[in-house]
């Protein structure tokens, strides 16, 4: 595709352009003084948003949104081929490029570009970084994927050549990007509805590795599978962080308070020893921190100050995010939906002080919940009761003859109370009964589970 750059300002229609990424991209464009059209199914936050910042925008997908002086139409691969606005672009001859190219081209118009990769973890590390960077007065531009409450939003545009953005394996769209700094938290089955198998997914990564220039750097966890697989034969600096003791970020002596967050000392590859105390749980976030600083480490920036903004980072909407109390329950909120983060999750959450451990749990996509049946309902016994809401659908079509209530009945073998519900109004009936002053109640899922805590602390 054509190079997008600053100084030729063009006029760009986005299709989708409420989801988190294409609003992000939309900004930064607006930002620079394009003009912005775009197209979403409904009214939001970020729609508005984008209105009030110049952006013209239309609620429902038409052919008729397109005008002909449009210079580029951009897409998320959740738009068919026979979108009308896609038909209405070919029919003029206006270029369609995927959301994915988009953001490799606009990655361009920067000096240093922060790219993080992994199959868990993105938005934190993403997140966590972008703290170190702003508190380093970098100016840097950030796209993340999660409410970052220190940009009041998912999205900051910077004046400096400074750029960080989560780099997502679904559909191989990081291969589209052109990353200074990579960094590849860990590599596990996920998308596959996409991917054909792990090893196909470790080759994309070992792909996106490769992206990296030789003046560039690849930070990595040490403590990937054949990790000589990702970095052999890579001209760029390569940096792995982990426990193991030829890791050049390496984290000892970690131990856990209360709450489950770590404090631990850092080992740096010039021999350089840091305490870290972080402020948000589980030993994955060990892991992020690790590399946030490996990453602070190679752009230059002081390194005390660097640790100290990681270890004042307080998480990201969405993230084992407090919620509030009802009745002496204490409502967590968390984003996982990969059997990998739960166990994360509820380990951490495992040692908080409760009566009882609930979650509500709400599967994302019929492929991944078929591809993970038995690994769900073996993390999900982590819990004292589990109450499983509808598969999500998101982008897929039921085709597998799924439900829930196949989790449920493989949760229940296993000796952990499960309870099935189709709607949350059943689900929230059903808490409000049950749950009981001391316990802890965690809303867990990708979808839009996060709607049952709101409510019961609504009540």
């Amino acid at each position: 595709m054509q190079n997008i750059e600053f100084e030729n300002r063009k006029k760009i229609h986005f299709t989708g352009i409420g989801g988190i990424s294409m609003s992000a991209i939309a900004q930064v464009l607006l930002s620079r003084g394009f003009s912005v059209t775009g197209s979403d199914s409904r009214k939001s936050g970020l729609t508005q948003q984008l209105e009030s910042e110049g952006a013209e925008i239309f609620i429902g997908q038409s052919g008729d949104n397109i005008a002909p002086d449009v210079d580029m139409v951009v897409y998320t691969a959740a738009i068919s081929r026979d979108n009308p606005e896609l038909s209405k672009a070919r029919e003029l001859g206006i270029p369609c490029v995927t959301r994915a190219d988009f953001l490799g081209s606009l990655m361009k118009n920067y000096e240093t570009c922060v790219c993080v990769s992994g199959t868990h973890g993105k938005t934190t590390t993403t997140s966590m970084l972008s703290e170190v960077m702003l508190k380093a007065d970098t100016d840097p531009t950030i796209m993340v994927g999660g409410i970052l409450p220190s940009i009041n939003g998912n999205t900051r545009i910077g004046s400096s050549g400074k750029f960080i953005t989560e780099a997502c394996e679904y559909t191989n769209s990081f291969l589209s990007f052109f990353p200074t700094i990579a960094i590849i938290l860990n590599v596990k089955a996920d998308h596959l509805d996409f991917f054909k198998d792990i090893d196909d997914i470790r080759n994309s990564f070992r792909e996106f590795a490769r992206l990296v220039p030789d003046d560039g750097a690849l930070i990595i966890n040490g403590e990937i599978d054949n990790l000589d697989y990702f970095t052999e034969g890579l001209g760029c600096r390569v940096i792995r962080f982990g426990r193991t003791p030829e890791c050049e970020f390496r984290a000892e002596n970690i131990t856990f308070n209360e709450l489950a967050c770590a404090e631990y000392d850092l080992h740096t590859d010039d021999g350089s020893i840091y305490h870290v105390e972080l402020k948000i749980p589980g030993e994955h976030n060990v892991y992020n921190s690790m590399s946030a600083a490996a990453a602070a480490q190679v752009m230059g920036l002081n390194m005390e100050q660097a640790i100290r903004s990681i270890s004042e980072f307080c998480g990201v909407d969405r993230r084992f995010q407090y919620k509030g109390r009802i009745g002496g329950v204490t409502i967590i909120d968390d984003y996982a939906h990969h059997p990998d983060e739960i166990e994360a999750t509820l380990k951490a959450a495992l040692n908080i002080p409760h009566k009882k451990l609930w979650v509500v749990f709400q599967p994302h996509t019929y492929t991944r919940t078929e591809a993970f049946m038995e690994e769900f309902a073996d993390k999900l016994a982590l819990a004292d009761e589990v109450v499983l809401a509808e598969i999500y659908a998101a982008r897929e079509k039921n085709i597998h003859g799924i439900s829930s209530q196949n989790i449920m009945k493989l949760i229940q073998e296993k000796g952990t109370q499960c309870h099935y519900y189709p709607t949350f109004d059943e689900i929230e009936n059903f808490l409000l009964e049950n749950c009981e002053n001391g316990d802890v109640l965690i809303t867990m899922g990708a979808g839009d589970v996060v709607l049952i805590g709101d409510s019961l602390l609504g009540r």
